[in-house]
C-alpha cells in the first residue's frame, strides 16, 4: 500500500513525496492498435480506424484533445471478434478537479498539507513509523508547543490499543493506510491530479474482454482539416488533359503508416454535442416523511407499442461487424499519351507524366476517392496525392459579361466532365501551348455536367454594347367600365465585337435576364442560368460580328372611366391607338357625363341662390329690429322679407326638381359605364 514519507521535512515537501508513491506504480503495457484507415470528408471531419491483434482481456488507450472528446463519444465504434464480447469505455470525468477529488475517500481537493489531509481522515486506521511503528485510528491533528516560548508544531493524535498517543509530524518517517479502499482511492486521486495537468489531452480507455489472440478494431469521427483539390489543365493538342491532386493534412499526434486513405466529397450533416460534461438536474427538496407519509411522485403519459415495433427494431439494428466497402471502379486514366518531342527544346506536355491516381466510387449521395496504395504521412505534416488524371472534353471560348465593366472578354473554356468521376471544387492552373496561361476556379462538377472556367483577359477582342427600349400598345378593351390597355415593352441590347487576332474566336455572351421579360430574338439560346442567357457568337480573324438580343415584357394599364374628367374623356376619345367602337362609346359616355355635370351645376346654382337669400334675410331682420316694425323704413324691410320668402318657396321646389334630375343623370351615367364592355 502507498506510504507517506516525512522524515524531518516540512508538510509541503512531504506532500510531494506522497505523490511520488503513486508515480512509482508500474504501468501495464497496452496492445498497439495503429491507425490503418483514414477517411477525410470535405465537410471538415475525418473517420479514423485503428486495427490490430489483441490477446486475452485487452485495454486500448485512445488519446484525444479535449475538444475532440465529444465527437469521439458520439461516434466511437468497437469491433472485436471475441465470443460474447462486452467492450466498455472509461475516461476521466469533465467535472472540476476539486469536485472530482472530493468524491474519493481521501480528499485531496484544495492541495492540502499533510496535517490537513490527515485531519480529513479522522477515524481511519493508519500505521506510522516514528521510527517505532504505531498503529491506531486518527483522532485528529492539533498544534502543540514543543518547548515553552517556541513555535507550535502539528501533532497527530491516534487512538491505539495502549491508549491515545500524540506523535509529532516532524518525527514521522512513513504513514500507511490500514483500509485498502482508502489506499486505492488515494492512488486514483493522485492519478487524476496527474492527468489534469494536461488540460488539452484526454484518454479514452477501451476495455476488450475476451480470450485468445484475435483481431480488433476501433473507429471514430472527429474534426479534421478539410482536404483540398488543385487541378492542372493542359489545353494543348487535340485532347485536353486534366490532372487533379488532393492536398491532405495529418494534424494528429500519431503517424499514419501504410494507412488506407479515402477522400469523400459531399456535405453530410455534422455537429458537436456536449456528451463529455456531466449533466446535473435540479431536484426539489422534499420534507422528511413522517408517520408513513408517502413521498410525492408523478407520472408521464405513455404510448402503447405497435405490434410490429419489436420486429422493425430488430430489422433496423445494424450488424455487429463492419462491412467492407464494395470494390471501386477504375479511376479516370489516359489510354495513350500524346507524342512529345525529344530533346531540350521539347514543349511541355502534362499528359506525358505518369501519376498514380485514386479509385473513385459513389458512396451514398457522396463520392469517395480511395488512394490505390497505402499512404504514409508523419504526424504534423501534409501531403499532395494524385487524385484524377486523363483526357477531358473542352471547348475554348471567350466569355463576355456586359456587367463586368470590361470591354474585353475573358479567355476561358467550357468543360464537359467526361472523366467518369465527380470532380470536387478547386483551383485550376491552366497551360496552353506548352506555357502557363492563367488560373481558374472550378466548382463541384458531376459526371457529364458542363461548366465554364475563365483564366485570363482576351486582349485581341474588344466590344461595344448599346441598349434601348420601346413600348407599344397591342390591345385596348373596356370591361365593366374599366378601360384596359395591353402594352408591350421591348428591351434591345446590341453586342458588337471586333476580333483583331489571327485566329477565329467563339464569344460566349452572358446576357443578363431582364426580370419579367421573355426572350424574343434570337428564338433560342445556347445555355441559360438563373440570371443570364448564354449565346455563342463566332468571329473570323480580323473581322467583326454583331448580335442583337431582344426581350419583351407585357404590361397592363387600367383606367376606371368613372374617375375621368371631361379633359381625359376628350383625350382618350380622340386617341388613334384606341379602336373606333371604343372611341364612339367614350363619346357617348362624354355626353352622359356632360348631362351629369350640367345637373350638378344646376343644383349647385339653385342652392347657392337659396343660401344667398337666407343670408339676406338675416341682414333684413337685423335692420328691422334696429328701426322698428312701425317705421316707414321698417315697413320696407317687411315687404322685402315677404318677397324673399316667396322666392325661397319657389327655389325649394326648383331644387327638388333639379336634384331629381341629377339622380336620373347620375343613374344613367353609372348604368352606362358599368354595363360597358367592348373589345
Amino acid at each position: 500500500m502507498p506510504k507517506l514519507h516525512a522524515r524531518r521535512v516540512g508538510p509541503f515537501l512531504a506532500f510531494l513525496f506522497l505523490l511520488q508513491g503513486a508515480w512509482a506504480q508500474p504501468a501495464q503495457a497496452a496492445p498497439d492498435l495503429p491507425v490503418t484507415r483514414v477517411v477525410l470528408f470535405s465537410s471538415g471531419v475525418g473517420y479514423f480506424e485503428h486495427r490490430g491483434m489483441v490477446s486475452g482481456e485487452a485495454s486500448v488507450s485512445l488519446p484525444f484533445r479535449s475538444d475532440e472528446v465529444n465527437d469521439a463519444l458520439k461516434s466511437l465504434v468497437i469491433w472485436d471478434t471475441a465470443a460474447a464480447a462486452s467492450p466498455s469505455v472509461s475516461y476521466p470525468s469533465q467535472e472540476s478537479l476539486d469536485r472530482a477529488l472530493k468524491g474519493f475517500r481521501v480528499d485531496l481537493s484544495g492541495s492540502p498539507r499533510i496535517a490537513e489531509l490527515l485531519a480529513r481522515l479522522r477515524g481511519a486506521e493508519v500505521s506510522v513509523d516514528t521510527p517505532d511503528t504505531i498503529t491506531g485510528r486518527i483522532v485528529g491533528v492539533e498544534a502543540r508547543f514543543a518547548k515553552e516560548g517556541e513555535k507550535q508544531f502539528p501533532y497527530l493524535v491516534l487512538a491505539t490499543k495502549n491508549g491515545i498517543r500524540a506523535v509529532s509530524l516532524e518525527e514521522l518517517s512513513a504513514i500507511r493506510f490500514g483500509d485498502k479502499r482508502i489506499a486505492d482511492d488515494f492512488d486514483r486521486a493522485l492519478a487524476l491530479i496527474l492527468s489534469a495537468q494536461d488540460s488539452l489531452r484526454r484518454v479514452l480507455d477501451v476495455r476488450l474482454p475476451g480470450t485468445g489472440t484475435r483481431q480488433a478494431a476501433l473507429g471514430y469521427v472527429v474534426a479534421a482539416p478539410v482536404w483540398k483539390v488543385s487541378y492542372r489543365l493542359d489545353m494543348s493538342g487535340d485532347k485536353p488533359f486534366l490532372q487533379g491532386w488532393a492536398i491532405v493534412d495529418n494534424p494528429t499526434d500519431q503517424d499514419w503508416t501504410n494507412v488506407s486513405l479515402s477522400l469523400v466529397s459531399g456535405r453530410p450533416v455534422s455537429f458537436i454535442q456536449d456528451l463529455y460534461t456531466p449533466l446535473y438536474l435540479d431536484r426539489p427538496v422534499i420534507p422528511l416523511a413522517i408517520a408513513g407519509t408517502a413521498a410525492p411522485r408523478s407520472f408521464e403519459s405513455g404510448f402503447a407499442a405497435a405490434p410490429e415495433a419489436d420486429m422493425m427494431a430488430e430489422e433496423a439494428a445494424p450488424s455487429a461487424k463492419m462491412a467492407a466497402p464494395p470494390p471501386a471502379p477504375p479511376s479516370m486514366s489516359r489510354a495513350a499519351p500524346r507524342a512529345q518531342a525529344a530533346g531540350p527544346g521539347a514543349s511541355f506536355d502534362l499528359a506525358a507524366s505518369k501519376v498514380d491516381t485514386a479509385q473513385a466510387r459513389a458512396a451514398g449521395d457522396q463520392f469517395e476517392f480511395t488512394v490505390k496504395k497505402p499512404v504514409t504521412l508523419e504526424r504534423r505534416r501534409s501531403a499532395m496525392i494524385g487524385l484524377v488524371s486523363g483526357d477531358i472534353t473542352l471547348e475554348k471560348v471567350s466569355v463576355f459579361s456586359p456587367d463586368s465593366g470590361s470591354k474585353n472578354p475573358m479567355l476561358g473554356a467550357r468543360i464537359t466532365n467526361s472523366s467518369g468521376t465527380k470532380l470536387p471544387a478547386g483551383p485550376i492552373t491552366v497551360f496552353d501551348g506548352g506555357v502557363y496561361a492563367g488560373d481558374a476556379l472550378l466548382d463541384f462538377l458531376s459526371e457529364k455536367e458542363k461548366r465554364l472556367i475563365v483564366f485570363g483577359t482576351d486582349l485581341s477582342v474588344t466590344s461595344d454594347v448599346s441598349a434601348s427600349s420601346s413600348q407599344e400598345t397591342i390591345g385596348v378593351k373596356v370591361s365593366k367600365g374599366v378601360l384596359v390597355f395591353s402594352r408591350r415593352t421591348t428591351w434591345t441590347r446590341s453586342y458588337l465585337f471586333k476580333n483583331a487576332g489571327l485566329a477565329a474566336k467563339k464569344i460566349l455572351i452572358e446576357h443578363p435576364i431582364t426580370g419579367g421579360a421573355d426572350l424574343f430574338e434570337p428564338k433560342a439560346f445556347d445555355e441559360k442560368t438563373e440570371s443570364a442567357y448564354r449565346f455563342i457568337l463566332p468571329i473570323p480573324p480580323g473581322a467583326q460580328a454583331k448580335l442583337d438580343i431582344k426581350e419583351r415584357s407585357p404590361a397592363q394599364e387600367s383606367v376606371a372611366l368613372s374617375s375621368l374628367g371631361m379633359d381625359s374623356f376628350l383625350r382618350y376619345s380622340s386617341s388613334q391607338e384606341i379602336p373606333q367602337p371604343i372611341r364612339d362609346a367614350l363619346k357617348k359616355a362624354m355626353d352622359l357625363r356632360k348631362k351629369l355635370d350640367d345637373s350638378k351645376k344646376s343644383v349647385a346654382d339653385l342652392q347657392a341662390r337659396k343660401n344667398e337669400i337666407a343670408n339676406d334675410q338675416a341682414r333684413i331682420r337685423s335692420n328691422l329690429s334696429a328701426v322698428g316694425r312701425d317705421s316707414s323704413q321698417g315697413q320696407q324691410y317687411l315687404k322685402r322679407l315677404m318677397d324673399s320668402e316667396t322666392e325661397l318657396d319657389s327655389l325649394t321646389g326648383k331644387i327638388g326638381e333639379a336634384q331629381h334630375a341629377l339622380q336620373d343623370a347620375q343613374g344613367a351615367y353609372d348604368n352606362y359605364l358599368s354595363g360597358l364592355s367592348l373589345g
